[in-house]
């Protein structure tokens, strides 16, 4: 039973070298333990602060970020339209010169056309009138071969000058 129940002398002493242990203790190791860990839990406290404006600061980023790339959007669809626009304008007015254009050589063309149609029929009232008078000449001469001729032909013009 002995071995079950210690004796008073042996609870003495341990009682005595754990009060000996705490004293020790708290005079050498709790303080220097304590403020390792309020330094722990500070440096703690501080990381997760930073942690926490690094976040804001992030979202804020993110937010900044996001309306810029909202801005670069709007710029690009305002470019785009402004291009598009551009080029319709630019192929529009290529279209009214050349439209101009077409129209100026079919006037041209129909002016050239006219002016050949015209000195055509000038030129074949020419010819028609040389051919006549080849015809009359080649005509007279025939009936003014004979002299007999040249005067019936002579008194039929006297006659009708005469009577006009």
């Amino acid at each position: 039973m002995e071995l079950v129940t210690p004796g008073i002398g042996l609870i003495f002493w341990q009682t005595i070298t754990f009060l000996i242990v705490l004293f020790l203790l708290s005079k050498f190791a709790w303080k220097p333990i304590m403020k390792a860990l309020n330094e722990r839990e500070a440096s703690i406290e501080s990381a997760l602060s930073a942690a926490e404006q690094a976040k804001l600061e992030m979202q804020g980023l993110k937010a900044e970020n996001e309306k810029l790339l909202a801005q670069a959007r709007l710029e690009r669809d305002k470019i785009l339209k402004d291009a598009t626009e551009a080029g319709n304008n630019l192929i529009e007015t290529a279209r009214e010169k050349a439209n101009e254009e077409g129209a100026r050589m079919i006037t041209i063309a129909r002016e050239a056309i006219e002016n050949e149609k015209r000195a055509a029929i000038a030129d074949v009232k020419n010819k028609a009138a040389a051919l006549s008078i080849e015809i009359a000449e080649r005509i007279l001469r025939r009936e003014l071969s004979d002299p007999q001729a040249q005067q019936a032909l002579a008194q039929s013009y006297v006659s009708e000058v005469s009577l006009s």
